[in-house]
């Protein structure tokens, strides 16, 4: 399989600076937060303006990614591809079934193995953030490879 483009390497990195310290720190601070989180939710539900509204800048901004990156060739190009689509499903499933969230959110807040499985989901997230700050910040893209079909 061929490596990408230099400007693909390039606009993935731009998304992994991006993407990366945001989901390490929010991932951080939430997996601290966690006990309080069944009163964050509950307050965020009781007001359906809140939860449609995020909803719709989670949809837009997953959007914004899937559109604006488009490569998925390599594991750093992959995780920013993905990160897109799962923001844009998050956001589009707050729009059209707030209730079904906000009842699996309040069922894992209640549940103690559900407490440690969601500490130890955002523990991988925060790994996974902090990694693409390093992809995006510190790494160069590489040449991409010639084609074995070279004609002479």
């Amino acid at each position: 399989m061929s490596t990408a483009t230099v400007e693909a390497q390039e606009r993935t990195r731009a998304f992994a600076r991006v993407i990366g310290p945001y989901v390490a720190t929010f991932t951080t601070i939430y997996a601290i937060r966690l006990p309080e989180g069944l009163d964050i939710v509950d307050d965020l539900f009781a007001q359906p303006i809140l939860v449609l509204l995020l909803g719709a800048l989670m949809l837009g901004a997953g959007l914004v990614i899937i559109g604006g990156h488009r490569s998925w060739r390599g594991p750093l190009a992959v995780t920013v591809s993905l990160f897109g689509w799962f923001v844009a499903l998050r956001g589009f499933l707050l729009i059209v079934a707030p209730a079904t969230v906000a009842s699996g959110a309040e069922a894992t807040m209640l549940s103690p193995t559900g407490v440690i499985l969601a500490r130890i989901f955002f523990g991988m997230l925060a790994v996974t953030g902090l990694l693409l700050t390093y992809a995006g910040w510190f790494t160069k893209p590489t040449a991409p490879k010639p084609s074995a079909t070279a004609t002479p």
